[in-house]
């Protein structure tokens, strides 16, 4: 199964959302917008009309926002991946199925109360599972350890499936959620907030021997 160190972008404004940007340049292919509305957490990122260059990335948007199958009808194009947070969808069934006839792929997060059986009707349906191993909202937040047992049990029910996680991840905690069972590694301050962004991800990859 493939692993993925994935960059989380957090912007307020497009200028600063266009500065990440040519900040990460060339070290990473797929690349986390994290969405945030200021209601379903308490900051807000990326909750105006951002544009996106064509071709550089391939990009996810994680929707931390109450309504995220409006935010999908309107800006389905922008993003290759949706994530909505189970927690705020009103229809599991209606928002699978309106991501994938648009020929994007779809996937569910979850905070950290929420537990996985939540989502266990739709493993089959959706492309890939994200379990937050942080109270979302923010970059820097405590990395809660008792999220792990989560990823080994999502593991166990879907052993094929793309299972994220997102959330303080750097060289100390990495090797606990890759041996719980995710392949796709989500971070934000570790790799943004540092000069060499290449040299982060060589770091993190090389922490769970993959680089």
């Amino acid at each position: 199964m493939k692993v993925t160190i994935v960059p989380a972008v957090i912007a307020k404004t497009q200028e600063e959302l266009d500065e990440i940007l040519f900040k990460i340049k060339d070290s990473a292919q797929l690349l986390q917008l994290d969405v945030m509305d200021g209601k379903f957490v308490s900051n807000h990122s990326l909750d105006f009309d951002f544009k996106l260059q064509k071709g550089e990335y391939k990009f996810e948007a994680h929707l931390m926002i109450e309504a995220p199958e409006k935010w999908a009808d309107k800006n389905w194009e922008k993003v290759d991946t949706i994530i909505a947070h189970f927690e705020a969808v009103k229809s599991p069934e209606e928002i699978i199925k309106s991501i994938k006839n648009r020929g994007k792929k779809i996937g569910f997060a979850l905070n950290p109360e929420t537990g996985v059986d939540k989502i266990r009707d739709y493993l089959d349906d959706i492309d890939q599972a994200l379990i937050m191993t942080v109270n979302p909202g923010f970059y820097g937040s405590k990395f809660l350890p008792e999220t792990l047992d989560k990823i080994s049990k999502l593991r166990k029910l879907r052993p094929e499936l793309d299972i994220e996680v997102d959330g303080s991840i750097k060289p100390d905690t990495i090797a606990q959620v890759y041996k719980a069972g995710a392949n796709m590694f989500v971070s934000g301050s570790y790799l943004i907030c540092s000069e060499n962004i290449k040299e982060r991800i060589d770091i993190l990859k090389n922490k769970i021997r993959i680089g």
